[in-house]
């Protein structure tokens, strides 16, 4: 109980900051219920099931890992009060007749006006899927928000635990002041309910209406509903003069990703495909039980383009980051097991003069290429914050390692200068010691790096290739990066090269093949599958197709001179020459590569309309300077 009260009290001055003044301040009624307020409005359970359909409990009390209790405040507008709601430790979730929906977006205005949220920000949007063809042209109208899921991706993957489960109503709740603005959550939620801010650089999201909950009455979205789509309640009770409860309509991601707490009706009959209205390339296609798969559109033709500046994207600090790290870790790696194995060629290297601005450069590259993933966030400031989620979020565990390789590295390169300066043993211990971490974290935080990417939301991600890239790009860009800075000292010293060049064009080769294997399997899965993965490639075979096409190219080139070269290569010019034309080639393929992977990517989302939530219409706004008109909803192309 005391450990209880510590928290809650925590938790208080934690909202309130260190303004003292507001202790003293009466707090606000958690809701004030109009005047003769509608029965349509007020909640109705008088009855709730044991378990939904999912096995989970609906009596959150039981379960584990929700947090607070029965009786438990929520200190909503800062009121330790209660609410009355009888059924406040039960899982509630939103009801969804899609033949009632008529597209007027009261919900969405609704649910704004009761969060204050600017115009380019909505917690809960309609978007449209149509199909058929004159005179039975039919449009399904979705309005959605977040799902309060029972199994939460997105607070999972937080790194700062700004996500919470309660047991109140079964919300999942985030805190805005704890978010630093990184956008995990936005990639793995298949439903766009958390929206990044890129203003105020933090993520904030549908927070249930628990202020509403409390004294009775259903979200803002639902009683504001003209059309009487929207219901609320307890999962899995069937609002009344309603006959279905499903788990998908046309347009609804996969609920199998996160166990959405979100029920359907939808008893007209649909066109056996239905379109997106946005610029998305997916369309849904019925299935013979009646179910819709995502497939896709070929909207945009087959005609193939380069599309260049396309290329560079919000993401562009992160294409940096991951790459880089990758050389240096694999630079290290070969510098360091090099050593510890005798390999002559490295041990020269370990006596040469190269040796301590090599060590230095790859701690400040290091340096500078954290900084720069810290700056990507809303809050750069917060960056500390990164590392709270070490229980579930891989971006935590990322985080963690790749610092405690630098921490390892770093250490490493002091004694070793150290040692040089002293010639103690025990110092070179400390060194390698210092190595052996090094090599370790590096790797482990290389694993959860390419982790971070394996999100079911986002399908053509979630395929192994994301493993061989990484680990391959780290063997291939580490020999480029090590190259850089040996074969020119040796040459400029009059030294051979017949053994250092092959050895780092054998390494060059090997990452390059794992590259080009996972890419090669990567595309013949998607040219399998349906849906957003395969959407995604399509765009790859298209918009991006010259590009992609010659980042193919400059691979199996590269890998193939790079074989030959650690076959054949010795001490003459020509081989030089081609390592160094060809490392050149391997560079920009690689930096393309990195580029698509962010950009093609194609989440499993709900669809948007004609103009809000479609990424054609934004980006058609921002070229024509519609964008700088706030009302429209179209904010700059910021993280």
């Amino acid at each position: 109980m005391l450990m209880n009260a510590w928290y809650k009290v925590r938790d208080r001055l934690d909202q309130i900051g260190t303004d003292n003044s507001d202790l003293d301040a009466t707090p606000r009624p958690i809701f004030q219920p109009r005047p003769g307020e509608q029965e349509y409005a007020k909640l109705k359970d008088p009855a709730v099931q044991d378990v939904n359909r999912y096995g989970e409990k609906i009596n959150l009390l039981d379960i584990t890992h929700s947090t607070g209790g029965e009786g438990n405040s929520m200190f909503i507008n800062g009121n330790p009060e209660v609410g009355c709601n009888p059924n406040r430790n039960k899982q509630h979730g939103f009801h969804f007749t899609a033949d009632n929906c008529i597209g007027c977006h009261a919900c969405e205005a609704a649910c704004s006006e009761k969060n204050d949220n600017p115009a380019h920000i909505a917690f809960r949007s309609v978007g449209y899927v149509e199909g058929g063809s004159y005179p039975d042209f039919k449009r399904l109208n979705i309005s959605m928000a977040c799902n309060h899921c029972d199994n939460p991706v997105c607070l999972k993957g937080c790194p700062t635990k700004a996500y919470t489960k309660h047991s109140e109503y079964g919300a999942v709740l985030q805190d805005p002041e704890t978010c630093f603005g990184c956008g995990y959550c936005t990639w793995v939620c298949p439903y766009n309910a958390p929206q990044l801010d890129p203003i105020k650089g933090r993520v904030s999201k549908c927070n249930m209406c628990v202020d509403r909950l409390e004294v009775g009455l259903k979200p803002a979205c639902v009683s504001a509903c003209l059309g009487n789509a929207l219901n609320f309640g307890v999962i899995e009770n069937t609002p009344e003069n309603r006959e279905q409860i499903k788990t998908q309509i046309p347009g609804f991601p996969d609920p199998s990703i996160t166990q959405p707490n979100i029920r359907f009706q939808q008893t007209r009959t649909m066109p056996n495909e239905m379109g997106r209205t946005d610029s998305m390339p997916i369309k849904y296609r019925k299935e013979e039980d009646g179910s819709f798969r995502s497939v896709v559109d070929e909207k945009a033709g087959k005609d193939r383009f380069w599309n260049l500046g396309r290329l560079s994207s919000r993401e562009n600090p992160l294409v940096i980051f991951t790459l880089t790290t990758q050389a240096i870790l694999g630079a290290f790696l070969m510098l360091f097991l090099g050593s510890m194995l005798g390999v002559d060629a490295i041990e020269a290297v370990e006596q040469s003069a190269v040796y301590f601005p090599l060590l230095f450069s790859m701690v400040g590259l290091q340096v500078l290429v954290l900084v720069l993933s810290t700056l990507h966030l809303g809050k750069p400031l917060r960056f500390y914050r990164g590392f709270n989620n070490l229980q579930t979020s891989p971006l935590s565990r990322e985080a963690l390692g790749i610092a405690m390789f630098l921490a390892g590295l770093s250490g490493f390169t002091f004694f070793k200068l150290v040692n040089v300066l002293l010639e103690l043993g025990v110092v070179d211990l400390i060194a390698n010691g210092f190595g052996v971490f090094a090599v370790v974290t590096g790797l482990i935080g290389l694993y959860f790096m390419h982790c971070i990417y394996r999100i079911e939301a986002r399908p053509f991600w979630n395929h192994w290739q994301v493993l061989t890239s990484f680990f391959g790009t780290m063997f291939s860009l580490g020999a480029v990066l090590l190259g850089v800075f040996v074969i020119p000292t040796m040459l400029i010293a009059g030294e051979s090269v017949a053994t250092m060049l092959p050895m780092l064009a054998a390494f060059s080769a090997l990452g390059l093949i794992a590259e080009g294997a996972g890419l090669v399997a990567h595309a013949k899965y998607l040219n399998t599958e349906s849906g957003e993965g395969a959407a995604a490639h399509y765009i790859q075979w298209t918009t991006f197709g010259k590009t992609y096409l010659l980042r193919n190219v400059l691979i199996g080139a590269g890998a193939l001179i790079m074989a030959g070269l650690a076959i054949f290569g010795g001490d003459n010019a020509v081989s030089v020459t081609a390592a160094a034309l060809v490392s050149v080639a391997i560079v920009l393929a690689l930096l393309a590569g990195r580029a698509l992977f962010y950009v093609l990517v194609i989440p499993t989302t709900m669809p948007g309309a004609f103009f809000w939530k479609n990424k054609g219409f934004e980006q058609h706004a921002r070229d024509i300077g519609l964008a700088e008109m706030p009302q429209v909803g179209v904010v700059p192309d910021l993280h």
